[in-house]
């Protein structure tokens, strides 16, 4: 392969040097890039169909796709290859997917796949960010006709000061995890996860990431550029667009606005719930598509297109200039909410969240340190103790679908609902539970992840799950018309399908959790931010103080329900007695108890059981296996033999099968007097008190009876252990020798 076909372009990128190269790898698909961060190495490729596909929508698939390999492991489990994409595999996929969709023509209709195949992973630079940067580049040299490269950061703040890409050390430190994509002269999606990040500060963050992203996305054309010169790029394909025709246009446009904006005003004006509403609409729109068929019948699809651009124009206009929304409500109102807690008999926690015509039921679940979530992935977390997960049905926009298992969509909301809420859960030290959350979203129309946020807020309280503060989210939306915009508070679903954003902002009362941004046009600018972060922190304490009027406070008190967890700390070298060899003793201790153990490596003991009683017994028998004898101390004992030296006791009896703790009651310290024998003192079976007085050379453990009975003040006074009183003793003198 000659040089000329290759093209390698750096530059650096939070401190480390980023690579770009094509040329070498994938040469069949329409544009191929290499990217190499550090150590991390993704290979992305874009493909555009040939022929387009006669359906009302764009086509794009984004997949990342992971192989355990990038991180020298073998796949887990009994079939050992990657199955399945992972959650983050497919939230990564997401990520890359949301700022470059609004970037293609508004008609194309050719199936586009990006494939993101992560090929190596360095911990200290996000394959997720390398991937998104390839994939636009990947696109850009390509012939698929993308309006302009993207480029996208991780924004933290270690100390107060911005970081780009922070690597782990750093990333443990920061009080946010900011992605933010975008063109050179736009934002075009946000996804963050913060510590109460007040959103003055989290704007910052956005701009700070955007000032980053122009330089990649500078880089990323003078690539193009490159390519271009070696022809490793492409020109840009034509798609055409709808072209109307100019009679039927001007026919069908202004009688459809005007019967358009009669039947949302009226809407508007008699606040019609979401299914009159829909009825009045739909039986508006078929009388105006009949009318005009019989004028157009061989343009059906034409007059269709038609009639939605009118309703699309009409919706804006009166929004933007008429400050009216089709429910009724005012720009910044929120709909009425419903809160109730407690909803289910048997469960752990329940919430139920309604706001208008979106109602979630929340649940939480707790459980065993041990039920928390096993990892296979490319990342450094390997178990993960709090979920969220998200459901959709198809009744809840009362239709009929196939119940599947989740999709994209559903692990995007769960996802985001649990980065909402993970800063605010206690520590294991706190709360040694693992906890699960699951809200089913029962009715639908509009933000039903914002809901889940309430929800799961709720059912964590009513489940007495001490949260550091409560949350609660909402969806702002945004119509911008030429030069003006305006953000709308609490959309709907409606506004959502004809508006230019869903922004969605979880936090507490003291600041942010959690953003997600989406859009459908070329990105949006700082004064709109400013107003949609203004105007959800309203909403946001709104929403709290409904959720906090039914339950200030998290119960005192777990479900009788719920596992009660009992801690206690052994040494570490005591682990293998509960153990034992092959897991036997800690697999009778669970028999005989009914409660869940774990344990782990510093010596942490937790004991789960739903039945209090059986989990005292099961500590009970815990100490009893992992007890030492305290020298010096005085022991309650059962005489197990005796021998013509003396008698065993049994000071620490045994549990499970297992022999107790015993020592040797030496026939000396039976008693003051001397014993001849030792059965006049003792009997086997007897229950004797004895003290501990040492261990022998061989490590054997000494007890005296006699010496238990001196510290309970029972020693006869003839035995007093005073010293007798010395008598005065003469001083030696030599005999007297007489002298001859």
């Amino acid at each position: 392969m000659s040089e000329n076909q290759v093209l390698i372009k750096e530059m650096s990128l939070g401190g480390r040097t980023l690579t770009l190269e094509t040329g070498r790898m994938a040469k069949q698909a329409s544009g191929a890039v290499l990217v190499t961060y550090g150590e991390t190495v993704v290979l992305v490729t874009a493909t555009v169909a040939k022929n387009t596909r006669d359906i009302d929508f764009f086509p794009l698939t984004v997949d990342y796709e992971e192989r355990l390999y990038a991180v020298g492991k073998i796949p887990g489990g009994f079939i050992k290859r990657e199955g399945r994409p992972s959650e983050k595999a497919i939230l990564s996929g997401r990520l890359i997917d949301r700022p470059i969709r609004p970037l293609f023509p508004k008609h194309m209709r050719n199936e586009v796949q990006v494939v993101a195949t992560v090929l190596s992973v360095d911990q200290d630079n996000a394959p997720e960010i390398a991937a998104m940067i390839g994939a636009s580049a990947a696109l850009h040299i390509s012939k698929i006709p993308l309006k302009k490269p993207i480029g996208g950061v991780i924004v933290g703040r270690v100390d107060g000061q911005f970081v780009i890409n922070p690597v782990v050390r750093q990333a443990e430190n920061s009080d946010m995890h900011l992605v933010v994509a975008g063109t050179d002269d736009a934002v075009m999606m946000v996804e963050a996860g913060a510590k109460e990040v007040p959103e003055k500060e989290m704007l910052e963050a956005i701009m700070f990431g955007h000032d980053q992203v122009k330089e990649i996305v500078k880089f990323v054309e003078e690539f193009r550029t490159e390519a271009l010169a070696k022809g490793l790029a492409f020109e840009k394909m034509e798609i055409p667009g709808i072209e109307f025709d100019s009679a039927m246009e001007d026919e069908i446009l202004p009688k459809a606005e005007q019967a358009i904006r009669e039947a949302v005003l009226h809407c508007s004006s008699e606040k019609l719930t979401k299914k009159q509403r829909e009825a009045f609409m739909d039986e508006v729109m078929s009388g105006l598509q009949q009318g005009f068929l019989e004028q157009f019948p061989d343009n059906p699809k034409e007059v269709m297109a038609l009639i939605e651009k009118a309703e699309k124009k009409v919706v804006r206009r009166i929004i933007t200039h008429d400050k009216l929304r089709i429910d009724g409500r005012a720009i910044d109102e929120i709909r009425p909410i419903s809160v109730e807690v407690g909803v289910l008999p048997r469960t752990h926690g329940t919430g139920l969240f309604t706001r208008g015509q979106t109602q979630i039921l929340s649940v939480a679940t707790l459980g065993s340190i041990s039920e928390e979530q096993i990892l296979d992935g490319l990342g450094t977390e390997e178990t993960k103790r709090y979920m969220h997960h998200y459901n959709f049905p198809p009744f809840s926009t009362g239709e009929t679908k196939p119940m599947r298992s989740p999709g994209r969509r559903e692990i995007g909301h769960g996802a985001l609902a649990e980065r909402a809420l993970e800063p605010m859960i206690p520590s294991e030290e706190v709360f040694p539970y693992t906890i699960r959350v699951v809200s089913e979203a029962i009715e639908s129309n509009g933000s039903t992840s914002m809901g889940s946020v309430c929800g799961s807020t709720l059912s964590l309280m009513d489940a007495g799950v001490p949260l550091k503060a409560p949350v609660a989210g909402v969806a702002m939306g945004l119509i911008m018309e030429e030069d003006q915009f305006t953000v709308l508070t609490d959309i709907q679903g409606l506004e959502d399908h004809l508006g230019d954003m869903d922004f969605k902002v979880a936090g507490s009362a003291n600041g942010v959790t959690a953003l997600q941004m989406d859009i459908k046009i070329p990105g949006i600018t700082r004064a709109v931010f400013e107003q949609a972060l203004e105007q959800a922190n309203r909403g946001r304490m709104y929403i709290l103080k409904k959720m906090l009027d039914v339950l200030p406070e998290a119960r005192k008190e777990i479900s009788e329900h719920a596992p009660s967890i009992i801690r206690t700390s052994i040494h570490p070298d005591k682990i293998r007695d509960i153990i034992g060899p092959g897991g036997k003793i800690i697999k009778k201790l669970v028999e005989e108890t009914g409660a869940d153990i774990d344990i782990e490596d510093d010596g942490r003991v937790f004991i789960a059981a739903v039945d209090r009683e059986k989990g005292k017994r099961a500590l009970e028998i815990i100490k009893s296996i992992t007890a030492e004898v305290e020298v010096g101390k005085l022991y309650n004992g059962k005489v197990t033999r005796v021998t013509d030296f003396g008698c065993f006791v049994e000071v620490i009896p045994g549990v499970l099968g297992l022999s107790g703790k015993e020592g040797l009651v030496h026939i000396s310290q039976l008693d003051f007097q001397r014993v001849e024998k030792t059965e006049d003192v003792v009997k086997e079976g007897e229950i004797i008190t004895v003290k501990a007085i040492g261990y022998d050379p061989q490590g054997r453990l000494k007890l005296s009876k006699k010496e238990a009975m001196r510290d309970m003040g029972l020693a006869p006074k003839e035995s007093n252990t005073e010293q007798p009183e010395k008598r005065e003793r003469r001083p030696f003198s030599r005999p007297k020798v007489a002298k001859e």
